[in-house]
């Protein structure tokens, strides 16, 4: 099996999964929310293994240590073989508690209402028959 030495930033983060698309990883690269060893990076940087890699996505800042080098994309299992996850547990206190608040916010939506509902509902607003 050949042995890579060096990879395309885009393509390493699509392949571990950080980004569904390669296009997206590219993207990420364009407006600068990925560092490569505190230096902004465009796509077609090259890494190597022990490079460590930061990730800005709303709201907080990833960090990986590059382990392995892939092209091809790999199952989520396989993903700690080839990136070790070294960010700081505050980043992903941010991470729980925005979306611990994103749940909260939405709408608690108990579905369709149930016959008697939709009679107290008609007789509300008019449309049942007055008895």
């Amino acid at each position: 099996m050949n042995q890579l030495d060096e990879i395309r930033i885009d393509k390493w983060l699509f392949a571990i999964r950080i980004f569904k698309t390669r296009g997206q990883a590219a993207e990420a690269c364009r407006k600068g929310k990925i560092k490569l060893n505190e230096i902004s990076a465009k796509a077609a940087k090259s890494i190597k293994v022990g490079d460590i890699i930061t990730v800005r996505q709303s709201p907080m800042i990833r960090s990986l240590q590059v382990i392995g080098l892939t092209e091809r994309r790999i199952g989520a299992k396989l993903v700690e073989n080839f990136a070790k996850d070294i960010t700081p547990k505050e980043e992903w206190d941010k991470y729980h508690k925005a979306r611990s608040s994103r749940n909260e916010n939405q709408n608690k939506s108990q579905g369709r209402p149930s016959k008697r509902e939709r009679r107290l509902i008609d007789q509300f607003i008019g449309l049942g028959d007055s008895k």
